[in-house]
């Protein structure tokens, strides 16, 4: 029977517990002592309608217990932020506007989901026989049954239901606007040349690079006029600019002199000892290996000491010191092939007759394929494949040690028992089990406090100027612009708290000592840009930079005459090159590289031997002329048209849901709390 509790490990972010009303409750009690004052801040936007702080906490907290995540490094609590958003955003965008236009989840399509009529990812993963890999209709029964007694169980349910009908919606959405694309026969025919023709020829160029920009001078009203033309290109979100200060905790060499005093203590101990297991366990940076290895697994040095029974080290690698002790030898295979039948750990009848069987000459892969609950090797006849003795632990380690090709060994281990048949067994060579103590090379206490000391000095005098503080004591600022979103400092590892201060700042403040990793950091707001486009002064340098290329280009093109290819190279004192294959479909060509105007105009060439008019290039102006065509005419009609069907609807595919996010006008504000 599928229980609740399965439900809520297997499936994640589609099942589980349903927050309740009481966690909100407690939620919204706590805003005062949370420094809200009785309000609820708004820490989005989306589709018009406010997002309050209480309203995403409730979602994060769901997300959180329903997919298991565990905010133990930036990266989960990222996907986490992530999954709650986006759930946030079906919500409020994709199920109203389904419903507005009349995409219907029916009874009809209900049952024909639930009874495995038609296919649905959701109910798969969460029905699916774990034996046989197929969607299992009685255990949908079974918890349904389940959900009529239980709450929990119901409420989970209702999670599911309401995934499937978006699911099924979303899927409709998308039918819709797929078969909005269609690919017509000019398309085709133009595709059809495009992927049959190439064209070779000569090529000449009068690089930008070439032409001095002293002679290309751009005002200020020139740059006015390119902005206005061109003002959607610099539409940006809101951001924030801040400049801080990284104070680096490194060891000093009195730190690395000590440390290495304390290593050479303890690698004394650690030779004299007996019990090297009690000795490794005690020590903070100790650790035992959980399998074995054998001599060609290790470095040399490593091998030379171990597999002769001495202690290694301690010896200094790669900023960390380290030393070792064989824990235990063992006589074993280098490699072993094995077929294992899976059976649940209750199954302890069934596992012995199974051996018994086994040992008197049963099939293997017939008692496998009917027995074994592991549906990936079962359907394999049970098989594993050739793996190093080096991948096995614990029990494994221990029975699979003094195995021999043909040997049935039954293992049991966790919540299952695995019966094992070894149809391969290398010739036993020396294996080890080490245990090691590692020392990294870090900053003592005393001068982490250092490190500290001037960092809390460098904030105090930042009040009053922060690039003076930071000329006094020897560091180089840094900038970064956090952008609406973003949840941390780019180029800054591990700098969520100091982005959620930034949201908070205002222009001119310094922040706290922050703990970045080993370091300390210190920033300070430096502006806050709420425009929809980026200020015009803030572009000038590449404005100018594009306005100067339109003149070099003007300029080039009243230069580049000719009447063959050979004199406008004359013109202009270049040299001609040669280029062949070029394709409409290349996005790179021989000699120019990455010049899509140049490779469009060259493709759609149609006659040979004439001199093209200048192309404005991203490197330069390029004069080319096409002396042959060739056409394979290995693409046929039938074949373009399913290729280029096929593109567009992998475009619709990747961009539709962005399309509509854009169109919801979604404002992300949760730095400041999330």
């Amino acid at each position: 029977m599928i229980s609740l509790n399965t439900l809520r490990t297997k499936f994640g972010v589609i099942l589980s517990v349903v927050i309740g009303v009481a966690l909100l409750a407690f939620i919204l009690s706590l805003k005062t002592e949370m420094g809200f004052s009785g309000q609820d801040p708004k820490v989005g936007e989306i589709a018009g309608q406010n997002i309050n702080y209480s309203e995403y906490y409730n979602e994060y907290e769901q997300i959180k217990a329903q997919s298991g995540i565990q905010e133990t490094d930036e990266q989960q609590s990222a996907m986490l932020a992530n999954a709650v958003w986006q759930s946030l955003v079906a919500k409020h965008v994709y199920e109203p506007g389904l419903e507005q236009m009349g995409i219907l989840f029916t009874d009809a399509e209900r049952l024909a989901l639930l009874s495995g009529e038609q296919y649905s990812q959701t109910l798969y993963n969460a029905f699916a026989n774990p034996a046989t890999g197929e969607y299992n209709v009685a255990a949908v029964s079974q918890f349904l049954a389940e959900s009529e007694s239980n709450p929990e169980a119901a409420a989970a349910w209702a999670q599911l239901v309401e995934q499937l009908e978006l699911e099924s919606s979303m899927q409709k959405y998308y039918g819709l606007v797929k078969n909005g694309v269609y690919v017509n026969s000019l398309e085709v025919a133009q595709g059809q040349k495009a992927q049959n023709e190439s064209r070779s020829g000569k090529w000449v160029v009068k690089r930008y690079a070439d032409m001095p920009d002293s002679l290309y001078s751009v005002s200020s009203s020139e740059i006015k006029a390119y902005y206005a033309a061109h003002k959607n290109a610099y539409k940006q979100l809101p951001n924030r600019q801040l400049s801080y200060v990284v104070f680096e905790v490194t060891p000093t060499t009195a730190d690395m002199a000590a440390l290495e005093q304390e290593v050479k203590k303890v690698g004394e101990e650690f030779a004299a000892t007996e019990d090297v297991k009690a000795f490794v366990r005690e020590n903070r940076n100790g650790s035992i290996a959980e399998g074995y290895v054998n001599q060609s697994q290790l470095l040399a040095d490593e091998a030379q000491a171990l597999m002769a029974g001495k202690m290694y080290g301690p010896v200094l690698k790669n900023n960390e010191w380290t030393m070792a002790r064989v824990l235990d030898s063992k006589m074993a295979p280098d490699s072993l092939g094995i077929r294992h039948i899976v059976l649940p750990y209750t199954e302890t009848v069934l596992a012995d007759s199974l051996v018994t069987a086994l040992k008197g000459g049963a099939n293997f892969a017939e008692a496998a394929a009917q027995y074994s609950v592991f549906a990936q090797t079962a359907q394999l006849g049970g098989e594993v494949g050739v793996m190093p003795y080096a991948a096995f632990a614990g029990e494994f380690a221990e029975q699979l040690a003094s195995v021999k090709k043909g040997d049935i060994v039954k293992i049991a281990s966790g919540d299952v028992i695995q019966i094992m048949q070894i149809y391969r067994a290398d010739k036993p060579s020396k294996h080890i089990r080490v245990a090691s103590i590692n020392y990294p090379v870090l900053a003592s206490n005393e001068t982490r406090r250092d490190a500290h000391s001037a960092a809390g000095t460098f904030t105090l005098n930042a009040k009053e100027s922060f690039s003076e503080a930071a000329s006094t004591a020897a560091v180089t600022p840094r900038v970064a612009t956090l952008v609406q979103g973003d949840r941390t400092i780019r180029g800054l590892e591990d700098s969520r708290e100091v982005a959620r201060w930034a949201y908070g700042a205002k222009v001119g403040d310094v922040s706290e000592i922050f703990t970045v990793g080993d370091d300390y950091v210190i920033a300070t707001l430096t502006a806050i840009d709420k425009n929809e486009y980026t200020p015009v002064e803030k572009v000038a340098s590449q404005i100018r930079l594009q306005v100067a290329r339109e003149k070099k280009f003007e300029a080039a093109k009243a230069q580049m005459t000719g009447a063959t290819i050979e004199e406008v190279a004359e013109a202009v004192n270049a040299e001609v090159n040669e280029y062949e294959g070029a394709t409409f479909g290349a996005y790179y060509l021989q000699g120019p590289g990455l010049e899509p105007a140049l490779i469009g105009a060259i493709a759609t060439t149609t006659q040979t031997g004439v001199v093209s008019a200048p192309v404005k290039g991203l490197n330069g102006v390029y004069v080319y002329t096409v002396e042959d065509i060739q056409d394979a005419a290995t693409q046929t009609e039938e074949a373009e048209r399913v290729r280029a069907q096929a593109v567009q609807e992998s475009i619709i595919s990747q961009s539709v849901l962005q399309a509509v996010q854009e169109m919801a006008e979604i404002k992300d504000l949760r730095g400041l709390y999330f």
